[in-house]
């Protein structure tokens, strides 16, 4: 028999750790391989945890809200099935190991009460812990070293940064810029948020932010300091798509099994344009600006609680509008059953998102960090419209819609971002269904 060490898995581009959720299996519970054993939450989605091996679960090392960094062993599983070295832990009656696993245990059990006593609301993740140990840190020394990850929590980085102040000779610690959030309790019925009263009144409800709706609230408000956001709109005459889809959408389906909505013939016409002007497809790091290899394009999805989630669509300038048609309805139909894996929401570099979908005519968006640039969609009506023909200028009904660009002022000025909403406009006007499927 051996122990397996079920470990967080990687979660994604970009993602260090993750929020456990729930235990979907207890220790003494027999698990069969590929069974979940536990769920996870990143900024990004939430995920399931099975087994790659059958067995007991016999000991868990983490608990619901702990926040575990990626590759923490988070469970052992006893199992008779043979496996990598690295991931086995024999099983023996030696006493002398027994007497250190037991040793191992108390020291573990102490290090979880280590900020109990001056600052019990501050989570330390075992990595943190175990810095602390090796260096020798204080309680105090710990309290007062501020955090610059999520809701002020302290990472790796800010230890490491101390540690090194502290052999350096300089212990001086800096002050943390922000500020949580002060309710009053000799006042409860006024809330201070971002320094503004807010008085709640007989008669008002107040709603608790879910977690999803926090992370988008932290990312929005994050993206809006980063990024100086500039709008571009420009109006595109839409009928030939329109007139096309119209044709065509029966028979599409009775070939192909799938719906074709007007969004992935926008993806399509948009990805031509990021070909003609990729500086549209960067990233900025520090004073660098990262020209992206691949077009992954992010498309907003409106979720069935309200809140919203992008997942991304690698390599779209390589997929037919056929192949982004199958991918448009899979990623949107998986999305909101919960279904998309941490690698389906991250890595874009462009976002698109459809507000025409609401009746919305037109809408100015926020970036999606580290991204520098996406698309707002309005709805299409049918506009009067001056029309020039071989016989003269005339008026007549046409199929309109106004594209919004925003952009990062840092990277894209206002020509690059200008002409680049415009090319996309040219494209959809230019539009010709002959061969296109």
């Amino acid at each position: 028999m051996a122990k397996y060490k079920l470990r967080l898995p990687k979660m994604g581009e970009g993602v260090n750790e993750a929020t456990l959720t729930t235990w979907v299996k207890n220790i003494g519970d027999q698990i069969n391989e590929d069974d979940t054993v536990f769920e996870v939450a990143t900024d990004k989605v939430d995920s399931e945890v099975p087994s790659e091996v059958s067995g007991t679960l016999i000991e868990r090392f983490f608990e619901k809200d702990d926040v575990i960094v990626i590759g923490d062993v988070v469970a052992i599983i006893e199992t008779d099935q043979e496996i990598e070295e690295d991931e086995a832990i024999e099983i023996t009656e030696n006493p002398e190991i027994t007497a250190i696993a037991e040793t191992v245990t108390d020291q573990q059990d102490k290090n979880t009460d280590i900020a109990s006593n001056a600052n019990s609301n501050r989570f330390y993740s075992p990595l943190i812990k175990s810095i602390v140990k090796k260096e020798g840190l204080t309680q105090t020394e710990l309290d007062k070293i501020p955090g610059s990850g999520k809701d002020n929590r302290l990472i790796k980085e800010d230890v490491l940064a101390y540690i090194a102040q502290k052999k350096s000779g300089n212990t001086q610690t800096p002050t943390s810029n922000t500020t949580a959030p002060i309710i009053e309790k000799s006042q409860p019925n006024v809330q201070k948020t971002d320094n503004k009263s807010i008085t709640v009144a007989n008669g008002d409800e107040i709603i608790e932010m879910d977690r999803m709706r926090k992370i988008i609230a932290d990312h929005m408000v994050q993206s809006k300091q980063v990024s100086p956001h500039v709008q571009s709109f420009v109006e595109a005459d839409v009928t030939k798509i329109v007139q096309w889809r119209n044709q065509i959408k029966d028979t599409f389906y009775q070939k192909e099994g799938e719906k074709i909505t007007f969004t992935p013939i926008f993806i399509y016409y948009i990805v031509k344009a990021i070909k003609d002007y990729p500086l549209i497809n960067v990233q900025v790091s520090g004073n660098q600006i990262i020209k992206k290899k691949n077009i992954n394009i992010g498309m907003a999805v409106a979720l069935p609680s309200g809140n919203l989630i992008v997942p991304v669509i690698k390599n779209a300038d390589q997929l037919s509008l056929s192949g982004l048609t199958k991918v448009v309805n899979d990623l949107a139909k998986r999305a909101r059953e919960n279904q998309l894996k941490p690698d389906e929401i991250s890595g874009g570099t462009y976002t698109v998102t459809n507000m025409g979908t609401f009746g919305n005519i037109a809408a100015s968006g926020i970036i999606n960090q580290p991204q520098v640039a996406l698309m707002a969609l309005g709805s299409i009506r049918k506009m009067p419209a001056v029309v020039e023909t071989p016989e003269g200028d005339m008026i007549a009904i046409r199929q309109k819609m106004i594209l919004s660009h925003t952009y990062d002022h840092r990277a894209v000025d206002g020509m690059l971002g200008g002409l680049f909403a415009k090319r996309v406009a040219e494209y959809l006007e230019d539009f010709d269904g002959n061969n296109l499927l």
